[in-house]
């Protein structure tokens, strides 16, 4: 898979996971999803922050560093969604994956037909059942 690719999946991962605080309680990797969502929400403007401080305070001296510190800082979102990308394309360990058939057998029992993966599922697909779950609510 390109790094293209690992990002477009990354980018599908972080917006189909739901924003909802008791999924801390039972998902780790819903703790990363917070942590990305800050890193898009903020890193860019400390960014271009660390880009402006020097002209502030006319340290023309340090913008070289202060030019790194930024380039550095605004990569990290895109970092984010990389490592998000191998996490949705990485199989569920198999008590997750028994518990992720379980719900989409119910759901699908209640006349909701969904079609997610059974067989060798992924956190994406997780992510996508949680996402229609909450829906439904």
């Amino acid at each position: 898979m390109s790094v293209y690719q690992l990002i477009q999946l990354g980018r599908k991962y972080l917006q189909l996971w739901p924003q909802r605080a008791e999924l801390a309680n039972y998902f780790r990797e819903y703790q990363i999803i917070v942590f990305s969502r800050f890193v898009f929400r903020y890193f860019p403007a400390l960014a271009i922050f660390t880009l402006i401080l020097p002209i502030v305070f006319n340290v023309y001296g340090a913008y070289p560093q202060t030019f790194f510190y930024a380039l550095f800082i605004a990569s990290i979102p895109v970092q984010a969604l990389v490592i998000l990308g191998v996490k949705a394309d990485k199989y569920l360990p198999p008590s997750l994956a028994s518990w992720y058939k379980e719900s989409v057998a119910k759901v699908n029992e209640q006349g909701g037909q969904i079609k997610l993966s059974q067989h060798k599922p992924r956190y994406l697909d997780l992510a996508q059942l949680l996402c229609l779950s909450y829906q439904r609510v």
